[in-house]
């Protein structure tokens, strides 16, 4: 498992809801939980580890020591929105790129925790934008496509050059054709059914 680069087909990809919790689930989330503190993110969806599932991992702290401060959502859905709040972003999935994006200020979520326990969670400020900027990657959107019209110009070059490498190493044989990386992630929603 290694956390998947834009323009990553899987990026874009819209989702399947989980509909068994199990072992195998729990290792892909204790991995995505290691592969997050490694590349010092704060969250990290299933998505951006090339699996088409409704999952994202977070821990705002960063600290991989900070247990208790895991949280795991699995079919999140965002219940409310409230307010309004601008501040920088970044993603695991296009390294060392950052903009603002404006985002609602508070959000009430629900979701699943890996005991398979439903529960409802109302926060504001850096938990919002996480869960926010997490659960648009569920749905195939990315920061990126948040960003105002002159922001949009502002990280076109960097956002060319990721295309740039991606497909570079797709020619190489380092990563799979397009079609290849779709057929896997069909294959896995099929095996979640």
């Amino acid at each position: 498992m290694q956390i998947v680069h834009y323009p990553h087909p899987a990026l874009r990809w819209k989702s399947t809801p989980i509909t068994k919790i199990d072992q195998e689930l729990r290792d892909i989330v204790r991995e995505m939980f290691e592969l997050m503190y490694a590349a010092e993110g704060i969250g990290l969806a299933a998505n951006q580890v090339g699996l088409p599932y409704r999952l994202f991992i977070l821990n705002l702290t960063a600290d991989p020591n900070e247990k208790d401060q895991e949280h795991v959502f699995i079919n999140p859905e965002i219940l409310k929105k409230k307010g309004s709040q601008e501040a920088e972003e970044g993603c695991l999935s296009l390294p060392k790129l950052y903009h603002n994006v404006r985002r609602a200020e508070e959000i009430t979520v629900e979701a699943f925790d890996l005991d398979g326990t439903g529960f409802e969670l109302t926060v504001d400020e850096l938990g919002s934008r996480a869960i926010q900027h997490e659960s648009d990657h569920l749905d195939g959107v990315l920061f990126i496509d948040r960003l105002s019209d002159a922001g949009q110009r502002e990280v076109a070059p960097i956002v060319a050059d990721f295309e740039s490498l991606f497909r570079q190493n797709q020619a190489s044989g380092v990563i799979p054709p397009d079609e290849a990386i779709k057929a896997q992630l069909q294959q896995l929603v099929l095996k979640q059914k």
